[in-house]
């Protein structure tokens, strides 16, 4: 995926050269938000980003040892909202990804890292699901808007 990633910038670095800082983060701005719409959309439907589920959940156990219904089932209802899923532009590149006290739990579940469920509780080794990544959709997209930028132009 990273080789798919470089060459899409090394055939993008000549045209955004054209550009001015301005122009440059205001298209970064836009790419940014629309990378940020396509993570949010395949997170909720519970898809990492080679197109395969989410490992579900474990199921939780009341202290009777009955397994606890949940709700639907799904992770992540809340990560990707807005204040915790962000864009951040400049004229030199953009980045998308988790920022306050989210990040962490982010990054245990994208890297399937061992955590504790509470603090001073057991440790777990989370399954890996990728929570941030690109699709071939999402650079198609992103070329498409690059071009589209600079036939407005």
């Amino acid at each position: 995926m990273s080789d798919d990633l470089t060459a899409l910038e090394t055939w993008a670095e000549p045209l955004l050269a054209r550009l001015s800082p301005g122009e440059r983060r205001a298209l970064s701005m836009t790419m940014g938000r629309e990378i940020r719409r396509s993570q949010h959309a395949r997170v909720q439907a519970q898809l990492d980003a080679d197109g395969r589920q989410f490992v579900p959940r474990k199921a939780l156990r009341d202290q009777a040892g009955r397994i606890r219904r949940q709700r639907d089932g799904k992770l992540f209802r809340q990560l990707t909202k807005a204040d915790y899923l962000r864009v951040q532009a400049t004229p030199d590149g953009v980045a998308v990804g988790f920022f306050g006290r989210v990040a962490r739990i982010a990054l245990v579940h994208q890297e399937g890292l061992v955590d504790q469920v509470k603090p001073g509780g057991p440790s777990v080794r989370y399954e890996r699901r990728k929570l941030l990544g690109f699709t071939p959709e999402d650079r198609e997209r992103m070329r498409d808007l690059l071009l589209q930028h600079l036939s407005a132009r």
